[in-house]
């Protein structure tokens, strides 16, 4: 079998040096907030380009505390997507913050930028566009609307760290960005994990005080908090492996280009190619079909075969039945509708061996083969 993605494999080509790193913690005594977290915090906001990060418990904590920390709440409203992970509508929620959701455009699959003037109301605080499947958006456009409207902009980079904008990388751009080590990401954790970054010194600080009850120096609670940590361990973790995410980044984009060498010749398909201006570190290669029913006729043709794939995300936020017809009045996001039954994430994860994504690509090519 192939899998679509391997936290596995990765743990496996790191496993010396990972296994090194736990013992280090593990015999070191301080296993929350110590010497690795902040050592990560260091390198993280380095390597994105800004003065600060802040490590907490996971991408959805990020994301709800960066809201917290920038005072969003009760009767704002977040403008962001529905074709997302559900924990970027969840963390707004989180908030009290109301979300207002934008359709994507046909391209990027990220948030239409056309369609910002339509969705926001004197009520709107902040934009959360979503850098998905390692795609940056449009954030020429985006922060020129924030900084139209006094607004607050907060990256989620759960997918698309390293991914560059106009020579900058995501999470670099604006007053905050949240991301996710799930161990899936292109930076994962060997279990749940988060960070925020920011250019700003009070939000790091405001930050550093809500992932932990509001504590001051003194463990005084200041301000009401939460409990949201990065582990030690974790920190370790993902200390060595940001050492190597550049590496593992180009692995994936020679992979990608395996599969656009091969999979171009298909005229049915869609094919990920980055927008103008970015570099995309392909967390997801993402191929779109003419329709629904020609996906999952495919995707049961993969399976057959022993390939296994995804889709990144069968239903839209607004449609899900914790969302649907509550949060949201009646309206269609027409392209997030539309992409959602026809995308299918293919394998992809830095391990994943050249004969393997050819075999990946010829499974693909005998689907429409036996079609025609």
């Amino acid at each position: 079998m192939i899998p679509q993605t391997s936290p596995l494999a990765s743990y496996l080509f790191h496993q010396p040096v990972i296994d090194e790193a736990i013992h280090r913690v593990l015999s070191g005594g301080r296993y929350i907030l110590g010497q690795e977290s902040e050592a990560f915090e260091n390198e993280f906001a380095r390597y994105i380009g800004v003065p600060y990060a802040v490590g907490v418990g996971n991408g959805t904590d990020a994301l709800h505390l960066a809201l917290r920390g920038l005072g969003i709440g009760q009767g704002d409203e977040v403008i962001t997507v529905s074709h997302t992970a559900v924990a970027t509508v969840a963390a707004v929620e989180m908030c009290g913050a109301k979300p207002v959701l934008v359709d994507i455009d046909h391209v990027s699959y990220t948030i239409d930028v056309a369609l910002l003037e339509q969705a926001r109301s004197p009520r709107s605080k902040a934009i959360v566009p979503v850098h998905l499947y390692g795609q940056p958006c449009n954030l020429e456009e985006i922060i020129r609307f924030a900084r139209k409207y006094g607004l607050y902009l907060i990256e989620d980079c759960a997918q698309s760290h390293g991914a560059l904008y106009q020579g900058r990388r995501t999470g670099a751009w604006g007053h905050a960005a949240a991301f996710s080590f799930y161990p899936t990401k292109n930076l994962g954790a060997l279990g749940d994990g988060g960070a925020i970054t920011t250019p700003d010194p009070s939000l790091a600080a405001k930050l550093r005080k809500l992932r932990q009850y509001g504590w001051d120096e003194t463990r005084i609670s200041q301000c009401p908090g939460w409990n949201s940590r990065l582990d030690e361990l974790h920190a370790a973790v993902l200390r060595v492996k940001l050492a190597r995410l550049e590496e593992n980044n180009q692995r994936r984009t020679r992979i990608a280009r395996m599969y656009h060498e091969r999979l171009s010749r298909i005229p049915a398909l869609t094919l990920p190619s980055p927008t103008a201006g970015t570099s995309h570190v392909y967390h997801q290669y993402v191929i779109c079909f003419p329709d629904r029913g020609a996906r999952d006729r495919c995707m049961h043709f993969l399976s057959q075969q022993g390939i296994q794939t995804a889709v990144h995300y069968p239903v839209p936020v607004h449609l899900m039945p914790a969302y649907a017809a509550r949060l949201f009045p009646p309206r269609s996001l027409p392209v997030t509708e539309e992409v959602a039954g026809q995308i299918l994430s293919l394998p992809m994860f830095p391990e994943l061996k050249d004969e393997e994504v050819e075999r990946v690509a010829k499974a693909i090519e005998a689907f429409f083969s036996q079609k025609g």
